[in-house]
């Protein structure tokens, strides 16, 4: 009797000290987590919930409720229409460019090829350049008096003022792409490195063919690293707007007149309630964008994870 007292005496303290350590562990993760959480409270919730309020009053001073009436306003403006409409066109030509390109680049470079650093360091040299130094360059090549129209004038060609021309969303995504390759790249080498090499080896046993090995085995394998650099490459679309701002100041081309300019010009004009709105819509449609591509990303990586 008196041992079976003893026994559970003893198994109640060892689940008092197990439960004490791990109350313990408990509040040293929260110590741990409370900087970061305050962090993200401070810099993004708060503001993120002051641009809601913001957006749905008629002003930050008389603070008089208006509900959707600036969204209202927003979407009715011709300005933030054309806006919307050439940041759609831009990211739809641009975005899925700098993807494929960059996964083609990837492969290439996967293969024994000479001069293979050489190639790897020119698409990489864009992201140790100062965005103004890369305005400079295309200032230079894109001006009327430019490189590019030199050399068309060699072969008879006329002059285009690039920048004030239908052509100048051409001239933002080249930009744009230059950019971005090489950063897409490495990580798609990366991920193509981590492909199980049993599983290539198999494939190639079985007579598999390289479109097939491509599409069945590495694309499965890739889905999560291409929607990473989707989104990656979607969230710097919206930021081209430093380059085209050096480059043509607040109001460019109607063709480049990005959403960035007119909340840029908003904020200029301190109407921060049509700034608020914009902001939010702008927000709305990048939560549908990528959790379609979650979707898609669940769909053709299902295979891979199970």
């Amino acid at each position: 009797m008196k041992k079976q007292k003893s026994r559970m005496y003893s198994s109640k303290g060892h689940n008092g000290k197990f439960f004490n350590r791990k109350r313990r562990e408990k509040i040293s993760s929260g110590l741990f987590i409370a900087p970061s959480f305050l962090g993200v409270l401070v810099f993004f919730l708060v503001p993120f919930m002051v641009v809601i309020y913001y957006s749905m009053v008629d002003n930050p001073i008389s603070g008089n409720f208006v509900f959707l009436e600036n969204y209202a306003d927003v979407l009715d403006n011709a300005a933030f229409q054309t806006a919307v409409r050439n940041t759609a066109v831009f990211s739809a030509i641009a975005v899925p460019l700098a993807v494929v390109l960059s996964l083609i680049l990837a492969i290439v470079l996967e293969a024994k090829l000479p001069f293979r650093s050489q190639f790897r360091t020119f698409f990489l040299s864009p992201m140790m350049v100062p965005v103004a130094s890369v305005v400079l360059i295309w200032q230079v090549l894109f001006h009327y008096n430019g490189a590019v129209n030199e050399m068309m004038a060699v072969f008879g060609g006329d002059k285009i003022d690039w920048m004030k021309s239908e052509y100048s969303i051409v001239v933002i995504v080249i930009l744009f792409l230059w950019k971005n390759l090489g950063y897409n790249m490495i990580i798609f080498m990366a991920a193509l490195a981590n492909i199980p090499k049993d599983i290539l080896e198999v494939a190639q046993l079985e007579s598999s063919t390289p479109f097939k090995t491509f599409w069945y085995i590495k694309i499965r394998y890739l889905s999560a690293t291409i929607l990473f650099v989707t989104i990656m490459s979607l969230i710097s679309s919206f930021k081209i707007f430093r380059e085209i701002y050096l480059l043509t100041t607040d109001y460019p081309y109607d063709s480049i007149y990005m959403l960035q300019h007119y909340m840029n010009n908003k904020f200029r004009n301190l109407d921060y309630q049509a700034l608020s709105a914009a902001a939010i819509l702008m927000s709305l449609v990048m939560i549908v964008i990528i959790g379609a591509l979650f979707l898609v990303e669940n769909h053709f990586g299902k295979d891979v994870e199970g």
